[in-house]
């Protein structure tokens, strides 16, 4: 029986769908900034619409997107990178915890009202739940990792180190960019979602520029853009 495409019931077609969320979530862009974008490419659409289709068709891009990796992230198992920002939500603080391979794909977050030992344990067991376990683990020197990781009988796989973590700080300066942007959120659930469609979204279009060529890069931007379009179809 053939599947049945998601956008059967929507008047506007798939491809203006899909490059509305990916302008929203790839780029730092608000919801009006995009409805503009559109507009100067002849295409009349309101910024409540968007954001629905953000709502509705972003969860699903990012979890076709994860399936179509699974294979290429095998190799993701060698080394993590683990570290947690600080998230504000209706002006309390909360903690966006995100795990970070050795090549910088994003592999998994979690928002937490805290950070100490049960919550490193939840993200943990997330994050190897779904990836199995890695050779080695890079944190920080927030006690709550040790901890967790001793509950694993992995703390001997734990490194620190004062520079070590660069790959998982610097993987930040996207997200926050993004959170700038979307004047930071106002719940748990919104921010859950959104790392996450966000996180995939980046894995998918992250090219590692400066290691490539230019002809290199070319072709696997050119490549990231032909596989975003086919996402979904029936």
């Amino acid at each position: 029986m053939p599947k049945r495409s998601p956008f059967k019931y929507f008047k506007t077609s798939p491809e203006i769908i899909r490059l509305a969320v990916m302008l929203y979530v790839r780029f730092p862009l608000s919801l009006r900034n995009v409805e503009d974008l559109l507009h100067e490419r002849g295409i009349e659409v309101s910024h409540e619409t968007i954001r629905y289709w953000w709502h509705r068709f972003g969860p699903m891009f990012a979890s076709e997107i994860r399936k179509r990796r699974i294979e290429g992230m095998r190799s993701s198992r060698w080394r993590w990178h683990l570290d947690e920002m600080f998230v504000k939500i209706n002006g309390e603080t909360h903690y966006l915890w995100r795990a970070v391979d050795h090549e910088g794909e994003v592999l998994e977050s979690l928002v937490t009202k805290r950070r100490d030992k049960k919550a490193a344990l939840r993200f943990l067991r997330k994050t190897m739940r779904k990836h199995g376990r890695p050779e080695t683990i890079v944190t920080d020197k927030l006690r709550s990792y040790g901890a967790a990781l001793k509950e694993f009988g992995a703390d001997a796989r734990q490194e620190t180190g004062r520079w070590v973590n660069n790959r998982a700080e610097n993987s930040h300066l996207p997200f926050r960019r993004r959170e700038r942007a979307m004047l930071r959120f106002r719940r748990m659930r919104s921010l859950q979602k959104f790392a996450a469609v966000h996180a995939s979204v980046l894995n998918h279009f992250n090219q590692e520029r400066s290691l490539s060529s230019r002809n290199l890069f070319k072709l696997n931007r050119t490549a990231a853009l032909a596989e975003w379009r086919g996402l979904c179809v029936a």
